[in-house]
Formats: C-alpha cells, sequence, structure tokens
C-alpha cells in the first residue's frame, strides 16, 4: 500500500537525481562558453562593456539602477514643513496655489526676473486673427490658421488671388 511517507520519499530521491542533472548539463555549457571565449578571444570585461557596464534592471524615472537624481526642494509649506522639488504631481498644499512664490525656499522674496512674464516665442499671437484670404464669390474669410477650407484648398499652391490687400 502507497502511503505520503513513500511518496515524500520518491519526490526527495527524484529532486536530487534533477539537481545532479542541472549541476551536470551547466557545467557542461559553461564549458562550451569558456572555450568559445578562448576561442575568441573574449574576456568578461568585453560582456560587461557590450551590455552596459554590468548593471542590469529596469530603468525608471531615476535613470539607470543605482542611481538617483537628488534634488533640492524647491517650495516649502509653512504650516506642516513640507517639501516639494517642483517636479512630478504637486502636493495638496500647493496644487490650487496660482502664485507660488510665497512658498518658494529661499525665503519667500521671488527674483522678479524669473517671474517677468516670458516673451512670445516666434510669432505665435493668441486669440482670433484678422482674416488674411478672402474667397470673392462667397464673402468667407480664413485667418490662415486651422485647417484649409475647400474654397481655398481647391486653388493649390497660388493663393495670391485671394489674399486681402
Amino acid at each position: 500500500m502507497v502511503t505520503l511517507e513513500n511518496i515524500q520519499a520518491k519526490i526527495a530521491k527524484l529532486q536530487t537525481q534533477a539537481e545532479t542533472l542541472i549541476q551536470k548539463q551547466s557545467s557542461g555549457v559553461l564549458e562550451k562558453i569558456r572555450g568559445l571565449m578562448e576561442k575568441h578571444g573574449i574576456t568578461t570585461a568585453d560582456i560587461e562593456a557590450h551590455m552596459g557596464g554590468g548593471k542590469r534592471g529596469r530603468k525608471g524615472r531615476e535613470g539607470a539602477v543605482g542611481k538617483q537624481r537628488v534634488s533640492s526642494a524647491k517650495y516649502r509649506d509653512p504650516t506642516s514643513g513640507a517639501t516639494w522639488t517642483g517636479h512630478g504631481r504637486a502636493p495638496a498644499w500647493i496644487a490650487s496655489v496660482k502664485n507660488r512664490s510665497r512658498f518658494l525656499v529661499d525665503g519667500g522674496s521671488p527674483n522678479p526676473a524669473a517671474l517677468a512674464k516670458k516673451p512670445a516665442t516666434g510669432n505665435y499671437v493668441r486669440g482670433p486673427q484678422p482674416p488674411k484670404y478672402r474667397d470673392p464669390k462667397t464673402g468667407a474669410a480664413w485667418s490662415g490658421r486651422g485647417r484649409v477650407p475647400a474654397w481655398l484648398a481647391g486653388a493649390g499652391e497660388d493663393r495670391t488671388g485671394f489674399l486681402i490687400a
């Protein structure tokens, strides 16, 4: 009659056999790898250099594994003393604040040059624009922004006949 002890003894015996087979196979594979390395003159340093310096793992927001960027605090909550670097999601104590200058760590006096409004880059002007093109048949106008209307798209490359003087 088969008992639990007999089955457990068979399992243990099979596990030891499996471990010895794995060890034999892995030693054979390692010998093959060593032979190929000697044949081609490759060292472990060459392999590490090819694989990226030997540091393996997933790269996250911090960069390579083991390298974490440390940012100094840019904002401080005056009531709780909590700090925030200005990167990532804003904490609740500063998320709804429009002017964050009073929370700056450097004493609360903002640099006027830093707060000055940046000039618009290029020639982009926000808001509605005066029309540049007009269809002489219908009187429809287009400012030159957005999708080209059908009456102007059919004109081809030369749009000078539709320009508003």
